[in-house]
C-alpha cells in the first residue's frame, strides 16, 4: 500500500431523473459527509417532477448542472463530471444515499495505485427498511489486479453506481462515457474499464443504502424478457468497450469468446432466449448450448464447491427441461416475486447455506 499524501479533495456526483421523492435524502447524505472536502455536484437530466426545485433550494451548498435536455445515465455522469474537481470522483444514484463516515472509508482505503473501491451497500426500501447487503456477504470482492478476470470473462465481483469511487486521472483516461450505448447502466462502463489503469480496493462494510423500488431500473423483475435483453445488449457494449481500451494498451481479447466464460450473462441470455426467441439479440443461439457454456463457467468460480455445483445443475436442468418448466426454473431464479412460498421462505437460509 502507497498512501495518498495530504487532505483528498472528493466529488460526489448526484445523476437525476424524475427521483424528487428521494432526492433530498440522497443530497443530504453527500453534504453530510464527515470527511472535510467534499463537493456536491447534482445532475439533473431534464426531469419533469419537481426535482429542478429541490435542487435550486440548497443554493451554494451544492453545484447544480441542469440538462436542457434528457439525454440518459451516462450523459448525466458526463456532465457531472466535467463540472468536477475531486481527485477521487463518486457517482451516487439519486434513490440511494451514504452513510456519514462513506468518503473517510473511501479515503482510508485508497493509495496511489488505486483505480476503483467498491463498497457493499444495504439494499433498503421505499421507506429506508433494511433488507439484505449487495452484494451478498458469501460473495467475495475480487480486487488487487482483476484484469486476469475481465480478459477472461468480461467481469468481476464488483458493486452497483453508489458502491464505487473512481480516480480523477483513471476517468480522465476512460470518459467522456458513449451516450448511446449506455443511457442506463453508465457504471457499468466505468468499472469494466477502470481496472485498466490501476488497482481496484474493496471495503466489506456498508457504507450507504442501495434503494429497490417500484421505478427503478433494477426492480422490473416482471418484465423478464425485456430485463435480459437489455442486460445481454449492455454485456455487448460493455466488452465492446474494454475490447477497444485494452487494444489502445498492447493487448488482445475476443468479446465473444470471453463472455461465454461469464455466468451472470449466460443467465440472461438464456432467460431472453426462453422468454421471447423471437425478440433475442443473439441469432443461432441454443439452450443446449447456453446452459452448457453456463455450467462450464460455474464450476470457474470463485465460491464455495457447493454454490459452483448448485449453479452447474441449474444450468443443465434449464438447458434440458421442457420449455415451460425451465422458464420457471429461470424466473424462480432471477425474479424473488415469482418464486413459490416455500422457496422464498428459505431462499435466504439456503443461499448462507451455500457459502
Amino acid at each position: 500500500m502507497h498512501p495518498m499524501p495530504g487532505r483528498i479533495p472528493v466529488s460526489i456526483i448526484i445523476p437525476n431523473y424524475n427521483y424528487a421523492h428521494f432526492l433530498e435524502r440522497s443530497v443530504d447524505s453527500a453534504l453530510g459527509q464527515d470527511h472535510a472536502d467534499v463537493e456536491v455536484i447534482v445532475v439533473d437530466d431534464k426531469s419533469s417532477d419537481g426535482s429542478a426545485a429541490i435542487i435550486r433550494s440548497y443554493g451554494d451548498s451544492i453545484r447544480a448542472c441542469l440538462r436542457p435536455r434528457n439525454g440518459g445515465h451516462a450523459a448525466a455522469f458526463n456532465t457531472g463530471f466535467a463540472a468536477s474537481s475531486g481527485r477521487i470522483v463518486m457517482f451516487l444514484d439519486a434513490d440511494d444515499y451514504l452513510y456519514p463516515d462513506a468518503v473517510t472509508r473511501i479515503v482510508d482505503a485508497w493509495d496511489t495505485t488505486t483505480a476503483q473501491v467498491q463498497s457493499r451497500l444495504h439494499i433498503v426500501d421505499e421507506r429506508q427498511r433494511v433488507k439484505d447487503v449487495f452484494p451478498p456477504p458469501e460473495l467475495p470482492f475480487d480486487d488487487g489486479d482483476v484484469m486476469p478476470k475481465l480478459l477472461h470473462k468480461g467481469r468481476y465481483q464488483t458493486t452497483v453506481t453508489s458502491g464505487l469511487a473512481f480516480d480523477r486521472s483513471t476517468l480522465e483516461t476512460i470518459m467522456p462515457i458513449p451516450e448511446a450505448d449506455f443511457r442506463q447502466g453508465a457504471d457499468g462502463y466505468l468499472a469494466t474499464l477502470a481496472p485498466i489503469y490501476g488497482q481496484v480496493q474493496s471495503i466489506d462494510e456498508c457504507i450507504g443504502a442501495y434503494r429497490i423500488h417500484g421505478a427503478n431500473h433494477s426492480a422490473f423483475g416482471e418484465k423478464l424478457a425485456e430485463r435480459a435483453r437489455w442486460r445481454v445488449t449492455h454485456d455487448f457494449h460493455r466488452l465492446a468497450a474494454l475490447s477497444d481500451q485494452v487494444s489502445g494498451e498492447g493487448l488482445t481479447m475476443e468479446p465473444g469468446q470471453t463472455i461465454l466464460h461469464d455466468p451472470l450473462h449466460l443467465e440472461e441470455r438464456l432467460a431472453s432466449l426462453c422468454a421471447d426467441r423471437s425478440r433475442h439479440p443473439v441469432a443461432n443461439d441454443s439452450r443446449l448450448a447456453l446452459a452448457a457454456h453456463g455450467a462450464i463457467a460455474s464450476l470457474e468460480m470463485t465460491a464455495s464447491l457447493r454454490r459452483r455445483a448448485i449453479l452447474a445443475a441449474w444450468f443443465l436442468s434449464v438447458g434440458m427441461l421442457p420449455r415451460k418448466m425451465a422458464m420457471a426454473v429461470l424466473s424462480w431464479k432471477l425474479d424473488a416475486a415469482s418464486r413459490p412460498a416455500f422457496l422464498s421462505r428459505f431462499s435466504k437460509p439456503i443461499r448462507r447455506a451455500m457459502g
